[in-house]
């Protein structure tokens, strides 16, 4: 991805959360400099992964196959390891309209996703044969409290308010229709980088070409910014 086009999102996605009142922690806004000033005291940013993290999967076409998100909150595994502090996650996903996330599943991660604003948000569910496959067998959700059985490969439609849990193992495929949707995520501790086993093989993070500086860094750039810091 050029970096222009990042930068360019970021702004459009800026304003699409603010049009629906919904408010990003204040690193959000931190540019370049204020990360060089302020690097020493965001070790939890930079080693939980939080902040902007846009991607088109490697495949070069973020309209079609992309994801525009903002990891708000993440524990660890060491959390996990020891059964305390903080075992959750929390993340702000903009998905427009026929904007397909590739079908991945995961090993570890229990998430809801919520449907928090604007259009419809479709989800194609599979469950996982022990080779990670997909198996054509009933899906068994739950949404919203209320268990549902869904064919292998059919989709769900929710609506603004809606969510569904998806447990391990289950391969989840997701678009908007009708408009742009503001979606929420909440899940045990994410970790973007071992925990995303997808169907078929693309890259979880865009290769960026630096056409211009960044207007926001993203997840994918702190490995930079911390080995600049180190020279």
């Amino acid at each position: 991805m050029l970096r222009s086009e990042i930068n360019r999102i970021i702004r459009d996605t800026d304003a699409f959360l603010s049009e629906h009142r919904f408010h990003l922690p204040p690193f959000a806004d931190w540019g370049l400099d204020d990360w060089r000033r302020r690097a020493h005291e965001a070790g939890d940013i930079i080693d939980r992964g939080l902040g902007w993290d846009i991607t088109d999967f490697g495949l070069g076409d973020y309209r079609r196959m992309g994801l525009s998100l903002f990891t708000i909150r993440n524990g660890s595994i060491d959390n996990l390891n020891k059964g305390r502090g903080k075992l959750y996650a929390e993340k702000a996903l903009i998905v427009d309209v026929d904007q397909m996330t590739p079908l991945h599943r995961h090993k570890v991660k229990t998430e809801d996703i919520i449907n928090r604003g604007g259009g419809l948000l479709v989800v194609r569910l599979y469950n996982a044969t022990p080779d990670g496959g997909l198996d054509d067998g009933i899906v068994e959700v739950v949404m919203d409290g209320l268990h549902h059985r869904v064919n292998a490969g059919d989709t769900v439609a929710l609506a603004r308010g809606e969510s569904i849990t998806l447990e391990p193992g289950c391969y989840h495929a997701f678009w908007a229709a009708e408009s742009k949707a503001l979606v929420g995520e909440v899940s045990l501790v994410n970790d973007d980088n071992t925990d995303n086993y997808f169907y078929e093989p693309v890259g979880r993070f865009p290769t960026i070409e630096e056409d211009e500086p960044p207007l926001r860094l993203l997840v994918k750039d702190y490995a930079a910014l911390l080995q600049e810091r180190a020279d």
